[in-house]
């Protein structure tokens, strides 16, 4: 029976805990980069694989299988600090538009379920199928036909969590883990909620954690009973630790930032190549942003330190851009307000937020004869889709472009929506 086709049979009625019930799923591919290039390498299969760079490079893990994860490898981690953990695993550099396609086709699955699905990343997304019972049974039958119409499309393990809301479909599917799924009842999320440690509940970070173990919290259902006046900003999760959560799945829901990050193989004071790593930045999102036909208010310049101290500046511009001029233009200023002659960097970044379609922009009025660049800048799009990026490129960074590609493996990509 194809699993994305219709069932046949007559349909099951919905189970009377569930009427009336939305009925939430989460779904989340299982280590979605390293099961990716398990797939396209067989020989990888059953061993640890980490995907980031080189195991001597400066990066960080950006995905770790199963088998890595059980020597304690976590995605973050540096890489030679992974390396050290698992000496005998297999290091990949990322391939992110690989990931992207695969990605795709994951989303299109969801889309022949429910019209309302709401990406979170490449490889996750919450989905409503509430009224799917009547082509594709409970809630355990839809969570089946997911995972199985997602293995026929792309080959890979998908785990999902099905409940009344999205926070505890989220924890369910991470429970679900690896290619599983997990059904929360109505009327049981609390009971299901209650001995799971505090920080799966979103908004729990490690210091919130820290504080909340200091107090004798370390369970949700202890958060549960906490009074959230005594700590005002655990409000929201300790609403979510008592099983309350209304938001809704959200299928249009706008792309909140675009970015991009590198991480130097050295640590670096020359202010000249941190410029030359920026503007290409720069010019990466820039064109993220013009193949989604969406601009950005806001620029955001990111600073890594060699004492891994950390910084982020800002500046909104007057009007949304999709422009690498007017993204490193905004880059130049903030760099040039925070450097010192002293400074050593171990990260840079760009990142756009303030997202908004271009066709909701209104047209300049400053000047008839103001050049426009957005023709030139999709020219040089098209080219460099078609023939790769080296074929032309800015004349700053003409002689130097070579040494910052051999260093692409480092580079971290924030997801579009």
């Amino acid at each position: 029976m194809d699993a994305t086709g219709p069932i046949t049979r007559a349909c099951s009625r919905l189970p009377a805990a569930w009427r009336k019930q939305r009925v939430i799923m989460h779904a989340d591919m299982d280590a979605f980069y390293a099961s990716v290039e398990q797939r396209e390498r067989p020989d990888l299969k059953g061993r640890p694989v980490i995907v980031g760079g080189p195991r001597d490079a400066r990066g960080v893990v950006a995905a770790a299988s199963y088998e890595a994860r059980a020597h304690g490898v976590r995605s973050a981690m540096p890489l030679r600090q992974a390396a050290r953990l698992c000496p005998h695993a297999e290091f990949v550099t990322g391939r992110m538009r690989l990931y992207s396609d695969v990605s795709q086709k994951v989303m299109r699955v969801f889309g022949t379920y429910t019209p309302l699905v709401e990406p979170l990343s490449l490889d996750e997304a919450f989905l409503d199928v509430t009224g799917c019972e009547r082509r594709f049974g409970t809630p355990h039958e839809i969570a089946d036909h997911v995972r199985a119409a997602v293995r026929a499309a792309v080959d890979l393990p998908i785990s999902v969590g099905i409940a009344t809301n999205k926070s505890v479909a989220k924890i369910a599917s991470t429970l679900a883990k690896p290619d599983g799924r997990r059904v929360v009842p109505p009327g049981s999320e609390q009971d299901f909620l209650d001995p799971l440690p505090v920080r799966m509940i979103w908004g729990i970070g490690p210091k919130s954690e820290a504080r909340l173990a200091a107090r004798g919290i370390r369970t949700i259902g202890e958060l549960s009973r906490h009074d959230p006046s005594r700590m005002r900003e655990l409000r929201k999760p300790t609403t979510l630790a008592r099983g309350f959560d209304p938001r809704d799945v959200e299928s249009d829901r706008a792309a909140k930032s675009v970015g991009n990050e590198v991480t130097f193989s050295h640590d670096t004071g020359d202010l000249a190549l941190v410029l030359r790593y920026l503007r290409q930045l720069a010019d990466h999102v820039a064109r993220r942003l013009r193949a989604k036909r969406l601009a950005g208010r806001t620029v955001v310049l990111k600073l890594r330190y060699a004492d891994f101290r950390t910084i982020t500046r800002q500046v909104t511009l007057k009007k949304a851009t999709d422009q690498t001029r007017a993204i490193f233009g905004a880059i130049r200023d903030l760099l040039g307000r925070e450097a010192r002659g002293q400074d050593v960097f171990r990260l840079v970044g760009v990142h756009v937020t303030g997202i908004e379609p271009v066709s909701s922009r209104q047209l300049s009025l400053i000047s008839r004869t103001e050049r426009d660049p957005r023709p030139l800048e999709i020219a040089m799009d098209e080219v460099r889709t078609r023939f790769g990026d080296a074929v032309i490129t800015h004349a700053a960074l003409l002689g130097s472009s070579a040494r910052l590609d051999r260093e692409r493996y480092a580079w971290r990509e924030d997801v579009l929506g």
